[in-house]
């Protein structure tokens, strides 16, 4: 497996485990800003890349996830070897997310993590609403943290508005934006505004799990 990236904070007082989605390579433009800016709010964060996209980075061509047990399990890999003293939290963009989401309660329970956040949460494909990815979102105990584009094609807030989600679920909702919180010009939005709302979104949410 890959080494993890990390980014420092002055005076941490969290660790973020952080991954990527289903493409999308772990220092991708998105998740350095989003690395960044929660370093500067004082959270250590870590990235790291599932196997399946470490390889391409060792020349192997691009091939789709492997099957949801396998990433995991290499989650749970990588929380094993995140030393640290300080409060951990897990998430991940899209895909990376849902893994973490997947194995949040076992985690949570075990007294391993503090809590999740959810880059662009994929609740179904893109254009297929009725292939829901919510059954274990229901009664999720763990606290959990989602930031989400109003317009995400994975998730709207009109689609998101009629599921059953835990009580432990907070939203952010990122106004017009896309999968990457991307907003469109008419909107008055910016991308960047859309970033630094989810920077300090994750943070307040962190910071109130362990206050």
């Amino acid at each position: 497996m890959a080494d993890f990236i990390f980014n420092e904070a002055d005076n941490a007082w969290a660790d973020l485990l952080l991954t990527h989605g289903a493409s999308e390579l772990v220092d991708s433009a998105f998740l350095t800003t989003m690395a960044e800016g929660l370093a500067a709010c004082g959270i250590r964060t870590a990235r790291f890349e599932f196997e399946y996209l470490a390889q391409v980075r060792r020349g192997a061509s691009r091939r789709p996830p492997p099957k949801m047990p396998i990433l995991e399990e290499e989650f749970r890999v990588r929380i094993a070897a995140h030393v640290s003293s300080r409060p951990l939290f897990i998430g991940g963009k899209s895909m990376g997310g849902r893994v973490a989401s997947l194995i949040a309660d076992d985690m949570f329970s075990a007294g391993h993590i503090a809590g999740i956040v959810c880059l662009g949460y994929p609740f179904h494909p893109v254009g297929k609403p009725e292939k829901l990815r919510t059954a274990h979102l229901k009664d999720l105990s763990a606290p959990a943290l989602i930031c989400q584009g109003t317009r995400d094609p994975f998730g709207t807030t009109e689609d998101v508005a009629g599921y059953e989600l835990s009580d432990q679920i907070e939203i952010e909702w990122l106004e017009d934006g896309d999968h990457g919180f991307k907003s469109r010009k008419r909107s008055g939005a910016t991308h960047e505004q859309n970033m630094v709302q989810a920077i300090e979104a994750t943070a307040r949410f962190m910071n109130r799990q362990i206050s």
